[in-house]
C-alpha cells in the first residue's frame, strides 16, 4: 500500500472555484450571493490569485447549495473539472504514454489539485483501489466524495476517449434521493453506507495506451509540476505573511480587517488561521512596532514624541507605557544602552 499524505496549505485551485460559480451562476444564484461571507466578497474575483483559502472555498459551496437548491451540486461540479481545469497537472496527463503513468503522476502531485487531501492507492484483486481521506472535509462527506470521484471518472474517460468505463464505488453514507444520476456517471457497481469511501477499477486499464501521448513534453511539464508543488510547500505561513506586510508599511498601521483583505482573507479566516499558527494580529503588530521603535531610538536622535507619533501613538506617555510593555525597558533606556555600547566601542 502506498500512502500519499497532504504536506501543503488548505487551499483550492482558483479554477476550481470559478468553474463552481459559472456553475451556480447558470442555476440563477446571483454572483454577489455566491461570495457572501469570503475574502472575495471584499477583494472581487478580478483579485482571486491562483489559489483560494479552503474556509473560503467551503463558504462558496455552502452559498451554492443554497442559492441553487442543486442537491447533487458535488457530482456536477466535479463532472465539469475535465483536463483544462486541471491545468498544467491535466496538459501532464494528455503527455503520458498509458494510464497507469498518469495514475503514477497523479499521485506524485495530485497536492497541487487538493492540498489538503490524503490518499491511499492499493493494487490486490485484480483491481486498483484509491481511497481518499478527509477529502474537503469542511464541506460534507458527500459534496467531498461526489466532486472527487466524478472529477477522477470524468477525467479518466476522457483521456482514454470511451465514453463509459467500469468503476466500483463504495460510498459512507445513504444513498441519496437523486441516485439515478450517481448511475449515470459512474454505472452499476454503486454500494452505499460503507464503512469508508473508495473508488476501484480493472488493474488491466493501467496498460491502456492514450491517443494523446506525447513523451518528449512530459519531461516539460513535470519540472513545471515540480516548481508548483514546491511553492506551495514552501509558502510562507500566514504569521511571517504578515511581518513582511507590516514592515513595509512602516509608519502606517492598517486594523486588522484590512490587513486581512489586503491578504485575500476574510477577517474570520485570517482571524482563525493566526491562532491555529499560535499567534495573534495584535501580538504581530506589537512586534513590528517594536522593531520600528527600537530601530529609531538606536539609531536616530529623533525625539521620543516624534517616534511614538511614527509608530502610531499620539502621547508619548502612551508610548512609554506600550515599550516598557514589549521589551522590559523604556524607552530612554533602550537609547541610552546603545549610547553606552558606542562608547565602548570606542
Amino acid at each position: 500500500m502506498w500512502s500519499y499524505m497532504a504536506r501543503t496549505k488548505g487551499s483550492t485551485p482558483a479554477q476550481y472555484v470559478i468553474i463552481l460559480l459559472d456553475l451556480a451562476a447558470q442555476r440563477g444564484a446571483d454572483s454577489a450571493a455566491l461570495l457572501e461571507g469570503t475574502g472575495l466578497a471584499a477583494a472581487g474575483l478580478a483579485n482571486i490569485g491562483a489559489r483560494v483559502d479552503e474556509e473560503d472555498f467551503a463558504r462558496i459551496v455552502e452559498n451554492a447549495y443554497r442559492l441553487t437548491n442543486d442537491p447533487a451540486l458535488g457530482l456536477h461540479l466535479g463532472a465539469r473539472l475535465n483536463l483544462s481545469a486541471h491545468a498544467t497537472v491535466g496538459q501532464a496527463f494528455m503527455t503520458c504514454e498509458t494510464l497507469g503513468q498518469v495514475l503514477h503522476f497523479f499521485l506524485k502531485y495530485y497536492h497541487i489539485l487538493a492540498a489538503n487531501l490524503e490518499l491511499d492507492y492499493q493494487r490486490h484483486d485484480g483491481r486498483c483501489w484509491l481511497i481518499p481521506n478527509s477529502p474537503y472535509e469542511t464541506m460534507g462527506v458527500e459534496f467531498s466524495h461526489e466532486m472527487l470521484f466524478s472529477a477522477i471518472v470524468n477525467t479518466m474517460q476522457f483521456l482514454v476517449n470511451q465514453p463509459v468505463l467500469q468503476f466500483r464505488l463504495e460510498l459512507p453514507y445513504p444513498e441519496p434521493d437523486y441516485v439515478d444520476e450517481y448511475h449515470a456517471l459512474f454505472g452499476k457497481e454503486l454500494y452505499f453506507n460503507c464503512p469508508e469511501g473508495r473508488i476501484s477499477f480493472a488493474e488491466e486499464w493501467l496498460n491502456t495506451t492514450l491517443p494523446s501521448s506525447n513523451p518528449a513534453l512530459l519531461d516539460l511539464y513535470e519540472r513545471e509540476c515540480q516548481r508548483l508543488l514546491a511553492d506551495l510547500e514552501e509558502q510562507d505561513t500566514l504569521t511571517e505573511q504578515t511581518l513582511q506586510l507590516l514592515r513595509k508599511l512602516e509608519g502606517h498601521y492598517p486594523q486588522m480587517p484590512l490587513v486581512a483583505d489586503m491578504l485575500n482573507f476574510s477577517p474570520r479566516t485570517y482571524r482563525r488561521r493566526l491562532e491555529e499558527e499560535q499567534g495573534s494580529f495584535q501580538q504581530l503588530l506589537d512586534q513590528v512596532r517594536t522593531e520600528h521603535a527600537s530601530h529609531y531610538l538606536k539609531s536616530t536622535q529623533l525625539p521620543l514624541a516624534s517616534i511614538a507619533y511614527m509608530v502610531g501613538f499620539n502621547d508619548v506617555s502612551n508610548f512609554r507605557r506600550a515599550y516598557i510593555r514589549w521589551t522590559g525597558q523604556t524607552p530612554r533606556e533602550a537609547r541610552g544602552a546603545n549610547d553606552s555600547t558606542n562608547k565602548s566601542a570606542n
